[in-house]
């Protein structure tokens, strides 16, 4: 499709695409024999929360005893063989999805439960698949370049439970009656009020209440038992690279992939509730007074321009220290996507009342981080989580985790 997109007119190439993508997704099934109606396949879709809440319920139909396949932006698992995702892409193009099915179907799976995204939506990946189950997270601004408006994303999001006959839907997100209009043989709107007072999670964070409330309804409405779900729940503590803590005392050091303000306002405020170990079983840091150090970039590749200084502004209200660094520029220059961040920083506060450092090298920008950590802080770093490749020009790409960067740093650090 690049190659035609040099020798036909904008225009044309634009009215193309649509036909052209739909067409691959038909192909694809059809060459595979749609395995999809060999499975009850559940879509998560949603801007944050979808591969939290995609790993928990694989996670309570595994332990039902249910045969079960996933997808993520973190890994492809069929039943216990697991392979980490490395494609930097949420949803795969349509034939490694429906080899995917094709191979689950064969090896016996029941259910498959697949991350779902409006980029994905949008080129038609999920044409060709049979959705039994589509469940919505939450819905905020994102992908605004790539869709036009937010009304065009949120619009994306609803092509997945138009497929789908059993719809479980966030009654706290603003988003909830636009979803609730679209016929489905069975709604569920879930809150976080939902969750049994007798589920203790260790999950951190009113945005995984929501999560684990999701994945309890989807559960509870595919016959899996009460008690199964409770004991996965409880269990459960995190997904790679999602609130992920590295280090506990005597300073805490998490990793996060927040990459949308929403998500990074979240993050922030769960951090920021000091003296609950309740949130952190097992913590006992967050002492009154200590600090908040972030270490946060921005995506390149004209990836939503609009929400760097957005990310900037939130980082100056939440964070003692910044520090503004390179993340997955494409093929932008990291000076100046770090430069957009700072002035969302420098919005509310000037350069001499706000503590912030700009260091372009991101394994650097961790360095000094921890280097400024004392007894009590908290070092949080967003962006890639467990991302393993921090993203070039025209294609290139470096191995990276920002878990084993942090690892390395803190060694270094004692030596």
């Amino acid at each position: 499709m690049r190659t035609i997109k040099k020798f036909i007119p904008k225009f044309l190439f634009d009215a193309l695409q649509p036909i052209y993508h739909r067409a691959l997704s038909a192909a694809a099934s059809a060459v595979y024999g749609n395995p999809s109606s060999k499975l009850m396949v559940i879509g998560v879709t949603g801007t944050n929360g979808k591969t939290t809440l995609v790993h928990l319920l694989t996670a309570i139909l595994e332990a039902a005893g249910e045969p079960v396949a996933s997808v993520s932006s973190l890994r492809f698992k069929i039943k216990g063989d697991e392979r980490k995702n490395m494609m930097k892409m949420t949803m795969p193009g349509r034939t490694t999805l429906q080899k995917f099915l094709t191979r689950a179907a064969a090896e016996g799976c029941k259910f498959a439960v697949l991350e779902v995204t409006s980029e994905g939506i949008k080129q038609f990946r999920h044409h060709g698949i049979d959705f039994y189950m589509a469940i919505l997270t939450n819905i905020t601004p994102e992908h605004i370049e790539s869709h036009g408006t937010f009304e065009n994303y949120r619009a994306a999001k609803t092509e997945l439970f138009k497929k789908a006959k059993i719809h479980i839907l966030n009654g706290e997100d603003p988003s909830i009656e636009y979803f609730a209009k679209i016929p489905a043989q069975t709604r569920i709107v879930y809150l976080k009020k939902d969750i049994p007072q007798d589920f203790h999670l260790k999950l951190p964070g009113d945005f995984n209440i929501e999560n684990a409330v999701a994945a309890y309804q989807a559960a509870k409405f595919l016959g899996i038992d009460r008690q199964t779900i409770k004991k996965v729940l409880e269990s459960f503590e995190n997904v790679p690279g999602r609130m992920e803590f590295i280090l506990r005392e005597p300073f805490s050091v998490v990793v996060d992939y927040a990459h949308t303000p929403d998500a990074l306002g979240k993050v922030y405020e769960t951090l920021r509730q000091h003296g609950k170990k309740s949130d952190f079983p097992g913590k006992s840091d967050f002492e009154e007074g200590g600090r908040l150090i972030c270490v946060l970039g921005s995506a390149g590749g004209g990836r939503d321009k609009w929400k760097r200084p957005e990310m900037g502004k939130i980082a100056a209200r939440q964070c003692d220290e910044i520090i503004l660094t390179n993340e997955d520029p494409y093929g932008e220059n990291p000076k100046e996507i770090a430069a957009d961040v700072e002035k969302g920083v420098l919005f509310s506060y000037s350069s001499q009342t706000m503590k912030y450092k700009i260091i372009i090298d991101r394994r650097e920008a961790i360095r000094e981080a921890l280097k400024l950590a004392q007894s009590g802080d908290t070092v949080i770093i967003t962006g890639k989580g467990a991302e393993p490749w921090l993203m070039g020009p025209n294609g290139t790409k470096a191995a990276w985790d920002d878990r084993e960067v942090v690892r390395e740093e803190l060694k270094n650090l004692k030596k």
